[in-house]
């Protein structure tokens, strides 16, 4: 019995051992997870249970920020340890995680973000705007908005996308709309034969992605899906009714030889969804909430079937994207997987609604087992080149440079390029760091030998430092000035350096060093008082020969100069204004201003404010000059409010501010040259063609949009106040952009209008807004109208027919008279759709009633525009270098969605569950 007794407890520990090993080996992430909880102060970290993977603090992976956690009434609902904590970025304009990764790889990456009132500041319910960005690298990849947003609800954001080199950054962005912070990041690796679209210039930002069937679980996740990617369970989004079925199978479901474009998990695979035989189509419409600008989002949705009903059956439909067919009479496969989606052909279908329809020879509706969407993320901007990178950053930890902006990629994007660096960005390279002023930046110990191996380094100043020791003895790659003044430097200069001085190659300065303490060289010695000593010494010397020949040749060259054309010499250096606008742009001084424009010498423009000037800046980029008369300066009042205005909006359909010049005897901006010029030109026969109605279209969507932004998304709204063709400019793909804000102001919500004096151009002017002087949005829609009748009719606002006649008056007058082709543009050579023409004139027509009230708003023109441009050139892109800003889906546990069943006597019946707020609704319709 002693022996059974041991032998019985030997098993038990044995049992216990293997257990115990078993929960380990469980606990060890899959290779390449890394599973970060942001803020978490314990250096050892965890595992979280319900995933059996281990989580460890962020302090290995980012600088700066402060550690919080929630609020203790919030701490009882976190559905995780992750939502617990948080860290936070108050100072900085970039922050950035840098997670370890295999060049070239393709990774899921999500970010989670959980507020729970941790500064118990309430800043999700105190109705300010509450937005912060997020960069995937150097590129921008989603905002993150939890304005109006319950603090104890978590919002995640995913990216699929390929790792530029062995690390791959997430960068929060402070847009001054309220602090950044992230309660997780965690970063999966993909199959590189997965999600083939996804390349290096393309990422794909998550929108949604459901799996279908009765499942019990509103997450399903890791370790079912071995990638950890979260699919939601549109059972529990949508209560099931009738006349919806669910099917299951324990059946395997296999993928088609050759395809593993997505690894959809088996358990997905095996439920799915369909409809009573009575019924025809089922119908998936994702929307986003009013947090979210879905306008210009390119989505690219992925359907996912298998048969699984256990019958042989006849199952055919349709699927359409809107009313746009995707797939004519898909018939899914028996118990294999079919993985639809149309390559990498994103859709503009902002509202993600897509439907099933059942073809006339099926005996059977539709079904689907999963559904995946995803918004495009154009990776256009590219890092710094990799040596250069490498080199800066080694620099930044042997100086231990602690300075808040070098943070993320050393030049890119260029709005984030770090402080004292200047970078060179030819077209289709890496950006490559040409100069480094660390003067004055507390540098200590030795010279280090990283500056001069830098091989496109061109200008070093390391000048008033405590740098110590000798130069080191390293010929420099292409350096070109190397100031080294006012250190502790001694020891020989290296042969290697005097040799590229004394060749004229090197611009030294030791000035100030103990090097310089017995050398008479001219690189220890002040050069501007060397210079002074010597012209003191010459003009003493030489004095009547010179002073003589000097008034000589200056009377020939003042009487020369005003002969010419005067002026053009004058240095305005003089001139400028010592206090900067206090803006986040480039100052242009007059003289830059002269360089980049080769002296003033191509005009493209004229106007009452000055002349227009072609440019190119030092990496390439074509720019136009606006230069203000030098007599409109002192009474100019629109410089500054254009300034202000453009250095805050950021669009794709406004004009680009690159910068300006502030000089007292000369104002100027610097835009993206639009190298198609204005829409007035071109439908004035400007242009070697003319516009055909679908490029009109486009370009009034392009400038109803680049409005809309203005009073719907900045805070305060922003009125225009001088909408016309001439101030909407096209890029070389006749993208339209909004230019000239010079009359711009802008009101807070709270106001309905301002008072101000009536501005504006003839002919496009608001009459209430002349009449009554009270400024409101409308005022930009009424100018809009007429945009919109110029763009039908080809006719200014104001002609000569014979009489003088305001447009809309031609307009009615013609129709009346008539019918509606009488007014559209001759040189359309009636290639339109009769129906969507007399469309926009309606539109038009509606936008210039006498009275605000009675006009739609921007987003109502937008929502009519698009429905006679159903199929939106997906590669229409903008070539002025906005940024282009892509808001995707936030994502949440919903607690409340909404299913609405109808049948073709148009009687429906809606269910709705408790509604507490949420980011979406779903909307699932099925007819007969």
């Amino acid at each position: 019995m002693a022996i059974s007794f041991t032998t019985k407890l030997t098993w038990i520990f044995a049992l216990l051992l293997i257990l115990v090993r078993t929960i380990q080996v469980r606990a060890q992430p899959p290779p390449g997870f890394i599973n970060i909880d942001c803020g978490w102060k314990n250096s050892s970290g965890y595992v979280d249970q319900p995933l059996v993977l281990p989580y460890s603090s962020d302090g290995d992976y980012v600088e700066g920020g402060m550690n919080h956690e929630m609020l203790p009434e919030f701490m009882a609902d976190a559905s995780n340890e992750q939502q617990k904590t948080l860290r936070s970025f108050p100072d900085g304009s970039r922050n950035c995680y840098t997670l370890p990764s295999n060049i070239s790889k393709k990774y899921l990456l999500r970010a989670t973000f959980t507020y729970g009132n941790y500064d118990r500041l309430n800043k999700t319910l105190d109705g300010s705007l509450f937005l912060f960005g997020l960069h995937i690298g150097v590129n921008f990849w989603e905002a993150v908005n939890l304005s109006n947003w319950d603090p104890s609800l978590t919002v995640w954001k995913e990216v699929i996308t390929i790792a530029p080199s062995n690390f791959v950054s997430v960068c929060l962005i402070n847009f001054g709309s309220g602090i950044p912070f992230i309660s997780s990041l965690e970063l999966r690796p993909l199959e590189d034969t997965m999600y083939p679209f996804v390349n290096t210039s393309v990422s794909v930002s998550y929108f949604k992605r459901y799996r279908f069937g009765n499942v019990a679980e509103y997450i399903t996740r890791y370790p079912t899906d071995s990638y950890d990617r979260f699919w939601e369970s549109w059972s529990l989004a949508v209560p099931y009714s009738y006349p919806w079925i669910s099917l299951n199978t324990t059946n395997k479901v296999e993928s088609i030889p050759g395809s593993d474009d997505f690894n959809v998990p088996l358990a997905i695979m095996q439920n799915a969804s369909t409809l009573d035989t009575n019924y025809s189509f089922m119908a998936v419409a994702v929307a986003t909430s009013p947090n979210l600008d879905a306008k210009s989002l390119q989505l690219l949705p992925i359907f996912h079937f298998a048969e699984i009903n256990g019958s042989n059956p006849n199952r055919r439909f349709d699927i359409y994207s809107a009313e746009d067919m995707l797939f004519r009479d898909f018939s899914p496969s028996r118990f294999q997987v079919d993985s639809m989606y149309k390559g990498g052909e994103f859709l503009r279908n902002a509202y993600a609604y897509f439907s099933l329809n059942k073809t006339a020879n099926s005996s059977l509706p539709p079904s689907i087992n999963a559904f995946e969407v995803y918004s495009l993320v154009r990776m256009q901007n590219l890092t710094t080149d990799s040596d250069d990178a490498n080199k800066i950053k080694e620099i930044k930890t042997q100086y231990n440079l602690g300075r808040l902006s070098w943070k993320g990629d050393p030049c890119s994007p260029r709005n984030y390029i770090w402080e004292g660096l200047t970078c060179d960005y030819k077209s289709l390279q890496n950006p490559r760091i040409v100069t480094i002023n660390l003067s004055s930046s507390g540098l200590g110990g030795g010279f280090a030998r990283l500056f001069l191996n830098m091989t496109s380094l061109e200008n070093l100043d390391l000048s008033h430092n405590n740098l110590t020791g000798a130069i080191p003895d390293y010929q420099p790659k292409s350096l070109k000035v190397l100031d080294l003044s006012n250190n502790k430097l001694d020891g020989p200069i290296p042969d290697s350096i005097l040799q590229q001085v004394q060749a004229g190659l090197l611009d030294l300065r030791l000035v100030g060093n103990p090097v310089c303490s017995n050398n008479k060289d001219v690189y220890c010695s002040d050069k501007t008082t060397k210079k002074n000593t010597t012209s003191v010494l010459l003009i003493a010397v030489i004095v009547p020969v010179v002073l003589i020949s000097l008034l000589v040749g200056m009377f020939i060259l003042w009487k020369l100069y005003w002969k010419g054309k005067s002026g053009d010499n004058e240095d305005y250096a003089m001139y400028e204004e010592e206090t900067p606008l206090h803006i986040d742009i480039r100052r242009f001084t007059y003289a830059e201003l002269k360089l980049i424009t080769n002296n003033f010498k191509s005009i493209v423009g004229k106007g009452g404010f000055g002349i227009v000037y072609h440019g190119t800046l030092e990496n390439g980029d074509e720019v136009a000059v606006k230069v203000l008369m030098e007599t409109s300066i002192d009474e100019s009042t629109d410089f500054l409010p254009e300034v202000q205005t453009l250095s805050k909006v950021h669009h794709k359909n406004l004009v680009t501010l690159q910068g300006y010049c502030q000089n007292k005897k000369c104002l100027a901006l610097v835009y993206d040259f639009m190298p198609r010029g204005n829409l007035q030109q071109i439908l004035r026969g400007g242009d070697i063609y003319s516009l055909d109605w679908e490029q009109r279209l486009h370009i009034a969507l392009d400038a109803a949009q680049g409005l809309e932004y203005l009073h719907e998304s900045c805070t305060p709204s922003i009125v225009h106040r001088d909408v016309k063709t001439a101030n909407i400019l096209l890029d070389k793909n006749l993208v339209g952009v909004i230019s000239d804000f010079g009359l711009s102001r802008a009101f807070n919500d709270a106001y309905t209008h301002i008072s101000t004096v009536a501005a504006g151009t003839l002919g496009y002017l608001d009459p209430e807004y002349h009449a009554t002087f009270q400024l409101t949005v409308k005022t930009d829609v009424y100018s809009f109208g007429i945009v919109l009748l110029e763009i039908i009719t080809g006719q200014p606002p104001v002609f000569n027919d014979p009489q003088t006649v305001h447009l809309p008056n031609w307009v009615r007058q013609k129709i009346a008279k008539g019918s509606i082709h009488d007014v559209a543009d001759k040189r359309l050579l009636d290639q339109y759709d009769a129906s969507s023409l007399e469309s926009v004139i309606d539109l038009a027509m509606n936008c210039v009633e006498n009275a605000a009230i009675d006009r739609p708003s921007m987003t109502e023109v937008i929502s009519r525009l698009r429905v006679w441009l159903p199929a939106l050139s997906s590669d229409k892109q903008s070539a002025s270098g906005t940024p282009r800003r892509k808001y995707s889906m936030d994502s949440e546990i919903p607690k409340q969605f909404q299913m609405m069943i109808s049948g073709v006597s148009n009687e429906g019946t809606s269910f709705q569950s408790g509604y507490t707020g949420g980011l979406t609704e779903i909307s699932m319709f099925s007819g007969r």
